[in-house]
Order: structure tokens, then sequence, then C-alpha cells
């Protein structure tokens, strides 16, 4: 991993994508959607603060764990700039999303307990498909393999 030294305090497009891991196609994304910023020199060429680092970690972490862009970027917006956030800043945010991940991990659990029960069956109604129809929620309504939207008949024309 390239040094960069410590007087340096922005960092390349190149160089914000070796230290970080993510692909500088990545990092234009990145920008684009909001999630960080970079200034532009006279050459047109984009310079990163050295604290963008921890926030694209910061996005990269979110993403892995399923956490949509917008919400993430909701989050950095809570951010001081030009400055590395602090572990408080962190733990404000990451406390924000404690039940959000809690309510994920308990999908994901009832997935994998559940999963060679129901996996394909379609069935959206029958009381054991805690995947796709937890509580027989459908079956209350309506049966069959499909939940088709339901029209009003109109009269005919003729």
């Amino acid at each position: 991993m390239p040094q960069i030294p410590e007087k340096i305090h922005e960092l390349t497009v190149g160089q914000l994508s070796a230290r970080s891991g993510a692909a500088v196609s990545a990092l234009h994304f990145y920008e684009a959607k909001g999630l960080i910023s970079s200034r532009r020199t006279t050459g047109n060429q984009r310079r990163y603060g050295r604290d963008t680092l921890r926030r694209v970690a910061f996005v990269r972490a979110a993403q892995r764990v399923g956490i949509p862009l917008a919400t993430i970027r909701e989050a950095l917006a809570q951010l001081p700039e030009e400055r590395t956030p602090t572990n408080e800043d962190w733990a404000r945010l990451s406390g924000a999303w404690r039940t959000e991940l809690d309510e994920r991990i308990k999908q994901l659990g009832r997935l994998r307990d559940h999963l060679t029960d129901c996996i394909g069956c379609g069935c959206l109604s029958l009381e054991t498909c805690v995947l796709s129809n937890p509580d027989d929620a459908f079956g209350e309504r309506m049966a069959g393999s499909r939940l088709l939207p339901v029209r009003n008949p109109t009269p005919d024309a003729s």
C-alpha cells in the first residue's frame, strides 16, 4: 500500500483508491451520490481530504450490511466537514441503525431456519410459509400460488 506523507492533506483519486480499497469508479459513484466530496484543482483533477478515507470505509461497511445509499448519505450529512469523525460521531450514527439492523438479523435468522421448508414453494398462503408470508397474512385473504391484483369487472360495451 502506498504511503502518503503526513504533510499531504489531500489525496488524489488514485491514492484514495489504493488506501481505501475502493475502485476509482466506485469513488466517482460515491461522489456523484453525495457520499463523499472533492475539490477540483486548476487542472480539473479531484482532490480529497484525508478524512474521506474514513467516510469511504463507513460507506463500504454500511453497504456490506445492506444499508441503502440514501440512508448512508443522510448519516454522512450529520458528520462534521473538514475533519475526521470521532468515535462519538460514529457511535451516534451506528446507534440510529441498531433497530433496523436488529430487524434484518431477525429476518435472516428466520430465512436460515426455514429455508429448506419453503424455498421455491410460491404458495404465499400456507401457514408454514414464514419467509414470504409470516403469520399467514395472505392466507386469510386469498389462496393460490400468485397474488393477482383484484380488478373491478367492467360492464360490457355491447
